[in-house]
């Protein structure tokens, strides 16, 4: 029962996680976000600062912590809610693959590994 709960929990979040594969498939597919937003709204990077109680160095330099993947989730989302937005993030197989497609290949590196292990057992036996 729990192997059908864990496969159906998999297959709706492979559904549900479709357009985040998508993305997934390029190099950065969020890379400079905040930016990209901030600009495509015309928001200034003052009253973005406002908002948030920070001067407007903080925005930039929140800016810049994304671009290195060092920023928070929490600084990212308060940064977004500023800009009248919210953070939505997915977790994905690399490459746009669904997370099926991982099971299978640990699957089967698990059998092969197996496979490897018992024929060194045999192999070790006949010596």
């Amino acid at each position: 029962m729990r192997k059908l709960e864990r496969e159906l929990a998999r297959r709706r979040l492979d559904f549900e996680m479709r357009s985040y594969r998508q993305a997934g498939k390029a190099k950065n597919p969020t890379n400079d976000l905040l930016r990209a937003v901030r600009q495509a709204l015309h928001i200034p990077v003052a009253e973005i600062a406002g908002k948030m109680g920070v001067n407007r160095s903080a925005v930039f330099e929140l800016e810049a912590r994304e671009v290195k993947n060092t920023i928070s989730l929490r600084s990212m989302s308060r940064m977004a809610q500023a800009m009248g937005c919210k953070v939505v993030y997915g977790i994905v197989p690399e490459g746009g693959k669904k997370l099926e497609d991982l099971v299978e290949e640990r699957l089967w590196k698990a059998l092969l590994e197996a496979s490897e292990s018992a024929s060194q057992q045999v192999s070790d036996l006949a010596s």
